[in-house]
C-alpha cells in the first residue's frame, strides 16, 4: 500500500537495562508488506544469564526452557537481515528497538531504521480510551491475544492492531513515516534526496532562493545536523518561516576544522551580505586594553572603549572578552590586578595579601622588575600581529590546512597533502589563496589562540 515493508517485533527479556542489550529470552518478527503478513520468525534465546522468578511468573519462560536455545550471537545475522531495511514496529517501540539495537551492536551490526510505536498510533487512531497498553487496547477492538506476554502472541496482536490502523487511516501511517524518515521538517522546496546528500562534516554552507541567490550562510561542525536544526521543532516566527519557504537549494564547502569554517563564514558573509544573516554581520565593537605609564614608571592597563585619542594594544568584540583576556594575562605573567585596572584599593591589591602579587601596587617591586614581565606580554601580543601561519586539521586524514594571518587578521588559507611533507613557512606562503582581510577576524583569532598548540604556529618576520 505504501511501498514499504514493516517488521512488527516483540521480545521477552530477563530484565535488565535496555541500553545494555543483554538478556533477551525470546523474539518474534512478523514482516508486513502493507497488505498482509508475508514472513514470520520466532525463537527462544539463551540469554546466558539468570532468569528471575518474577520474569518466569510473567512470561512462563525459565532457564530450563532456554538452555538448549541459540544465543543471540548465533542468530544476530538472521535478525539483522530481517530488520535492517524495514520499518521497525512495536508496542512501546523504544524498549524493543533499544534492546535489539544494542544487542546487534555487540555482534558488529549497526541497526539504523525508522521506527513506529503502535501505542502512539493507537492514541491517534482510536482516541478516548483510558489505557493503551496492548491488552487494554486490543480487547475493545476485538483483537484476541493468543499467548499474552510471549513474543509471538504479542507480536501477532500488534500486527493485527497495526493492520487495523493502516486500513482505517493509511494517511496516519504515511505522516508518521514521513516524520520518522526525517522528511516532515524539510522545507517545501528541498527534497529528501537533496537532504540525504548533505555531509555530516565540518564546513560552511549556503542557502539559495529560487533565483540561486545566496540568502543565508552558516558554519557547522556537522552541516547536515545544523541544516535540520534550522527547520526542526517550532518554526514559529516570521523570519524562520520565510527562510523555510524561500530556500530552494543548499551547497557547502568542507573545511575540516571549525576554526577555518569560522573565518570563511565571515569572508562569505562580508562578500555576499545574505538577507537572513542580519544577526551575524560581525560588526566591530570598540573595546580594547589600553596601556599607559604612571608617574612612578609602572606600565598600567585598563579595559576601555577605544577612541581616536586612546588607542588600544589589542581590541575585542565586547567588554567581556577584553576583560577575560586581561585577567588571563594577570595570571600568566603575574601582573598586579590593581595596576591592570581589575581591582581598586587605596593601598596594596588584595592579591598581595595572599602572596599572589609581587607588590608593584605598594612599591615592594620596583618598576624596572615589574615592567620586564609586562614587556614579555606586550611582545607576545606584538608577535601575534606579525605574519603568522597556523596549521590545523584538513578535510581528511591525509591533509592539513594552513591559515595565514597578517596583523592579526585572516588573510588566506590552503590545504596541503601530508605526504608532501612541507614545513617551510615560505613554501607554505606561496601556496596560500589570499583573501581580503577583515578587522573582525581578529576577534575570532583571539578566541582560538588559547586552544592552539605552539608547534602549530609558524611566525614569519
Amino acid at each position: 500500500m505504501l511501498g514499504v515493508n514493516f517488521a512488527i517485533v516483540d521480545i521477552e527479556t530477563a530484565g535488565g537495562n535496555p541500553s545494555e542489550g543483554l538478556g533477551i529470552t525470546e523474539i518474534a518478527i512478523l514482516i508486513h508488506n502493507g497488505n498482509e503478513i508475508t514472513e514470520t520468525y520466532n525463537t527462544l534465546i539463551n540469554p546466558e544469564t539468570y532468569i528471575p522468578g518474577y520474569i518466569t511468573g510473567l512470561t512462563g519462560i525459565n532457564s530450563d526452557m532456554v538452555a538448549q536455545s541459540p544465543t543471540f550471537r548465533q542468530i544476530a545475522r538472521k535478525i539483522y537481515e530481517m530488520l535492517h531495511d524495514k520499518v521497525f514496529i512495536a508496542h512501546n517501540v523504544n524498549f524493543d528497538y533499544t534492546f535489539i539495537q544494542k544487542a546487534l551492536a555487540k555482534e558488529g551490526y549497526e541497526l539504523r531504521t525508522s521506527k513506529i510505536c503502535t501505542v502512539r498510533l493507537s492514541r491517534k487512531a482510536f482516541p478516548g480510551y483510558k489505557s493503551y497498553s496492548l491488552g487494554r487496547i486490543c480487547e475493545p477492538l476485538g483483537i484476541y491475544i493468543e499467548d499474552r506476554h510471549r513474543a509471538y502472541g504479542d507480536a501477532k496482536a500488534t500486527a493485527i492492531l497495526f493492520d487495523k490502523i493502516l486500513k482505517r487511516n493509511p494517511e496516519l501511517i504515511h505522516e508518521t513515516l514521513k516524520k520518522n524518515n526525517g522528511e516532515s521538517f524539510l522545507p517545501p522546496n528541498i527534497c529528501k534526496e537533496k537532504y540525504s546528500k548533505i555531509p555530516e562534516k565540518t564546513g560552511v554552507y549556503y542557502f539559495y532562493d529560487v533565483n540561486h541567490k545566496v540568502i543565508y550562510i552558516g558554519k557547522a561542525n556537522n552541516i547536515k545536523s545544523r541544516f535540520k536544526s534550522h527547520f526542526s521543532g517550532s518554526t514559529k516566527g516570521k523570519l524562520k518561516m520565510d527562510l523555510k519557504n524561500e530556500i530552494h537549494d543548499i551547497s557547502w564547502l568542507l573545511t575540516g576544522s571549525e576554526m577555518l569554517a569560522y573565518f570563511l563564514e565571515l569572508q562569505e558573509i562580508k562578500k555576499n551580505w545574505p538577507k537572513y544573516n542580519k544577526s551575524m554581520k560581525f560588526t566591530s565593537q570598540p573595546w580594547g586594553v589600553i596601556q599607559y605609564q604612571d608617574s612612578l614608571g609602572y606600565v598600567r592597563f585598563q579595559v576601555s572603549k577605544i577612541t581616536p585619542s586612546q588607542p588600544a594594544i589589542t581590541q575585542f568584540e565586547n567588554h567581556a572578552d577584553a576583560w577575560k583576556f586581561l585577567n588571563e594575562a594577570i595570571s600568566e605573567y603575574e601582573l598586579c590586578p590593581k595596576l591592570s585596572g581589575v581591582q581598586k584599593s587605596k593601598s596594596a591589591c588584595y592579591d598581595f595579601e595572599h602572596n599572589k602579587c609581587r607588590g608593584a601596587c605598594c612599591n615592594q617591586e620596583k618598576p624596572e622588575q615589574y615592567n620586564i614581565r609586562v614587556n614579555q606580554w606586550l611582545e607576545k601580543i606584538a608577535n601575534e600581529e606579525n605574519m603568522l601561519i597556523i596549521k590545523t586539521i584538513g578535510r581528511s586524514q591525509n591533509e592539513e590546512a594552513a591559515l595565514l594571518f597578517e596583523n592579526g587578521m585572516f588573510s588566506g588559507h590552503t590545504f596541503i597533502e601530508k605526504e608532501l611533507n612541507i614545513h617551510n613557512p615560505k613554501e607554505i606562503l606561496d601556496m596560500i589563496h589570499r583573501v581580503k582581510p577583515y578587522q573582525e577576524s581578529k576577534f575570532i583569532l583571539r578566541s582560538y589562540l588559547p586552544k592552539i598548540k605552539l608547534d602549530s604556529i609558524l611566525i614569519l618576520k
